[in-house]
C-alpha cells in the first residue's frame, strides 16, 4: 500500500497487517488494544478472487461446451491459471478504458506464459484449438463485464440512505492534499470530502487548500458536529506527536472513525504495516514487499520464467555471441560490478556492446551516438538484446526478471548523496526490466532530474508490487523491444 495514493487503502488487505485504532498511544493498555486483525474490505476481497475465478470458470465452460472431458490436463491448467492470475487487481475505481487496457494486457501476458509452458512441455496437444481460442477470447470480456458490474453495484450502494461517508482531513500540507484528492476521486462511490482542519497561517498552507480550511485544531469537534463528518484523516508529521495526542483525546468524545496517514518527516512509507512483536505493536516504515509468501511467489516465478525463456532464446543467445565476437576484439560477455539486494555488490552479465569495459570508480554512461559503442553493439542496445545474459543472473538468485534496474557501483556512489531515498530501491533484487523502464525512464540520465524520476518509479513499484504488475511490465517490455526506436 502506498500511503500517498490515498488513505482509503491504508487499512485494506494490501495495506496494513494491523489497523490503527484510536486511543492514547502512550497508554500501555491502549497499546495492547492497538493491535487487532485487519478487516479486508469487500471490494478488495472481491477483486482478489474475481478475475482468477472468472478465468478458471471460462476455461471449464469452454471445455464442457465443446464436448471435451474435464480431465487431469484441464485441472492442471486451472491450477496454473489460478497461480498466474491470483490475486486479482482492484479495478473498480479505474476508468472503463483504463481497466479494459489493463485486463487485456494482463490476460495476453498470462496466455503468453501458458503458451510457452505448453510448448516447452508439449502439453498443448491435450486441448483442441476451438477450446483454447474460445477461452482466450471470452475471458477478458467476462472479466471486464464483471468489473463494470462491480462499479455499478458500488455506485448504487453509495446512493442508498446512510451509505455515504463524509470526511475531514487534519493537516493542509502536501500529504493532506493527496488524501483529499483520493477522497474526491471516489465521490461517486460514497466518499465526500468537506474540508481541512489546520492551524497554520494561510501563507504556510498548501496552495490547493487555502479555500477549503474549515477550522483550527481546537475547533475539530465543532467542525465534525457542523459538517456531520464520519471519518477523520490525520496527515500530520510524527514531529507533531504532542498535537496528535491532543487531537486524539478530543476526537474520543465523538463517534468518528480516525485514520492516521503517517508523514514520516517527508519520507514515503514503503510497505507500511502494523506488526505485533510479542504483544508490542510496531510499525514497519520501510520493508521489502518480498517477505513471506510474496518472496516465495516472486522466486518461483523468476525461476520458471527464466528457465523457459533461456530455453526458447538459446538460438538468439548464440547468434548474439557470434555477432559480438566478430564485431570487435574482446570478450563476448561484459561483467560489471553493480549493487543488488540490500546494496550488496553483485556481478551482472551483458553482451558487450562497447569497445571499452568501464568498471572502475568512474563509469561514463552511454550517450546517443557514443563512439565507444560498436555498430553491432548499437543494434543490441536498441533491441535490448544486450540484457539477455541477465536471465542467468536470475537463475543464480542475484537478480529478478522484474525490479529496479541495477546501476553501476560508481553511479550509486554518485547519486545516493543527492537523490532522496535513492538506496530504497535496493530493498529488492534488481531486475532485467522495471516499472521505470516501461514508463520511459531508460537510457542516459544526463541530468539529476531524470535519475530522480527513475528512482521515483522504482519506489512506486516497491509500494504496489503484485504478480499481476510483474506480468504487465513484462508484456510492456516485449512491446518496447519490438517498437521502441529511442533506445541507445
Amino acid at each position: 500500500m502506498a500511503v500517498d495514493r490515498g488513505a482509503l487503502e491504508f487499512s485494506s488487505a494490501r495495506g496494513m497487517d494491523r489497523p490503527m485504532n484510536g486511543g492514547n498511544p502512550m497508554d500501555e493498555r491502549g497499546a495492547q488494544g492497538f493491535v487487532a486483525s485487519a478487516p479486508q474490505s469487500i471490494p478488495v476481497f472481491v477483486a482478489a478472487v474475481m478475475e482468477p475465478l472468472i478465468a478458471v470458470l471460462c476455461l471449464l465452460l469452454a471445455v464442457v461446451g465443446h464436448g471435451e472431458p474435464v480431465d487431469r490436463a484441464a485441472m492442471i491448467l486451472c491450477i496454473l491459471v489460478l497461480v498466474l492470475v491470483f490475486p486479482g487487481t482492484n479495478r473498480f475505481y479505474e476508468r472503463p478504458f483504463n481497466s479494459a487496457v489493463d485486463i487485456v494486457s494482463a490476460w495476453v501476458t498470462v496466455l503468453g506464459i501458458l503458451a510457452l509452458c505448453g510448448y516447452a512441455t508439449d502439453s498443448l496437444k491435450f486441448f483442441t484449438t476451438p477450446v483454447l481460442l474460445s477461452w482466450a477470447v471470452v475471458t477478458p470480456f467476462v472479466q471486464f463485464g464483471a468489473v463494470q458490474a462491480g462499479r455499478a453495484v458500488m455506485r448504487y450502494h453509495a446512493g442508498q440512505p446512510g451509505s455515504r461517508r463524509t470526511a475531514v482531513v487534519v493537516g493542509a500540507g502536501a500529504l493532506g492534499v493527496k488524501v483529499a484528492k483520493a477522497l474526491t476521486s471516489r465521490q461517486a462511490y460514497g466518499h465526500d470530502f468537506v474540508g481541512y482542519i489546520e492551524d497554520r497561517a494561510p501563507e504556510r498552507r498548501h496552495a490547493d487548500t487555502r479555500d477549503r480550511v474549515i477550522g483550527g485544531f481546537n475547533e475539530v469537534v465543532d467542525c465534525i458536529k457542523r459538517t456531520g463528518a464520519n471519518d477523520v484523516y490525520i496527515t500530520l508529521p510524527l514531529s507533531s506527536q504532542p498535537r496528535i495526542v491532543r487531537l486524539l483525546g478530543a476526537l474520543q468524545d465523538t463517534a468518528v472513525s480516525i485514520y492516521f496517514v503517517p508523514d514520516v518527516f517527508g519520507v514515503s512509507v514503503i510497505q507500511g504495516r502494523m506488526r505485533n512483536l510479542d504483544g508490542v505493536p510496531m510499525v514497519s516504515l520501510l520493508e521489502s514487499p518480498f517477505v513471506g509468501i510474496n518472496g516465495l511467489v516472486k522466486r518461483v516465478s523468476d525461476i520458471v520464467l527464466a528457465t523457459l525463456i533461456l530455453v526458447l532464446i538459446s538460438p538468439v543467445l548464440l547468434a548474439c555471441a557470434i555477432g559480438v565476437k566478430l564485431s570487435s576484439p574482446g570478450p563476448v560477455v561484459f561483467k560489471q560490478r553493480r549493487n543488488g539486494l540490500d546494496g550488496q555488490e553483485i556481478i551482472v552479465y551483458k553482451f558487450r556492446s562497447m569497445r571499452t569495459q568501464d568498471n572502475g570508480a568512474v563509469v561514463k554512461q552511454a550517450t546517443r551516438d557514443d563512439p565507444r559503442i560498436t555498430r553491432f553493439g548499437a543494434f543490441l542496445r536498441r533491441s535490448s538484446l544486450d540484457e539477455l545474459p541477465q536471465f542467468i543472473n536470475v537463475l543464480q538468485g542475484r537478480m529478478s526478471i522484474v525490479g529496479p534496474r541495477p546501476h553501476a557501483v560508481a553511479h550509486n556512489e554518485q547519486y545516493r548523496p543527492i537523490i532522496r531515498a535513492y538506496m530504497v530501491r535496493h530493498k529488492v533484487k534488481p531486475g532485467i526490466t522495471g516499472w521505470a523502464q516501461v514508463n520511459g525512464c531508460r537510457g542516459e540520465t544526463e541530468v539529476v532530474e531524470k535519475m530522480a524520476a527513475r528512482v521515483e518509479y522504482d519506489i512506486e513499484y516497491l509500494r504496489n508490487w503484485s504478480l499481476a504488475m510483474d506480468l504487465r511490465i513484462i508484456a510492456r517490455t516485449v512491446r518496447l523491444m519490438l517498437f521502441d526506436r529511442n533506445a541507445y
